[in-house]
């Protein structure tokens, strides 16, 4: 019998990163080493032939700055005009999820810390065609800025599209356990089917 060991248990009292969450469309972009660029949505790979919402023919468009984004999968929301809550948008938008790794074109990139502790990396700078999904909280794990974050959307409205009054909530990304948790302004204590079908 090969031995199975615990895994290890991630300090609760570590950092936090809450964003805003986008009602849009999960989407990817992979680049391979050779250059090899692929548009997906959440469970499948697509062309502009077989698109998700355009999002593969804005790809298309947009290869070469896209390129630069550099080798690996790279998540985030295809949001805006005709998808989902629309945010009254025109046009649609890809944000990044990626906030500690990412800064927007134009931003001073910062310093931020690895999962050692002893190193720091700088960010890297998005192309222009590329946004980031907005940071509301950045800090120690915190029930309390977690709720205020909360409230100041329901108060406020979205972050991400100024205006709009119905944001969809927000999602925890605990850094020492590396996992997201989210929490939606409205029926958040149903499972994500029969909020929908009730929507």
């Amino acid at each position: 019998m090969e031995f199975k060991e615990f895994p290890k248990i991630a300090r609760l009292s570590r950092d936090i990163v809450v964003t805003e969450k986008i009602d849009g469309t999960n989407s990817s972009i992979y680049i391979g080493e050779d250059g090899e660029l692929l548009a997906g949505s959440r469970t499948r790979w697509i062309t502009p032939e077989n698109d998700n919402y355009g999002f593969a023919q804005w790809v298309l468009e947009n290869n070469e700055e896209l390129l630069t984004l550099g080798p690996g999968h790279h998540f985030g929301e295809w949001w805006g005009r005709s998808i989902n809550r629309n945010y009254g948008l025109k046009e649609r938008k890809f944000s990044l999820f990626n906030t500690r790794r990412w800064c927007l074109h134009g931003q001073e990139p910062r310093g931020y810390p690895t999962q050692d502790p002893r190193i720091f990396k700088l960010q890297q700078v998005l192309p222009q065609c590329c946004e980031l999904v907005p940071v509301l909280y950045e800090g120690p794990f915190d029930t309390a800025a977690i709720e205020d974050r909360i409230s100041r959307l329901r108060e406020f409205g979205s972050v991400a599209a100024p205006g709009y009054m119905r944001p969809e909530g927000v999602v925890v990304f605990h850094t020492a356990a590396n996992i997201c948790f989210k929490k939606t302004l409205e029926k958040d204590e149903q499972p994500k089917g029969k909020a929908h079908a009730s929507n």
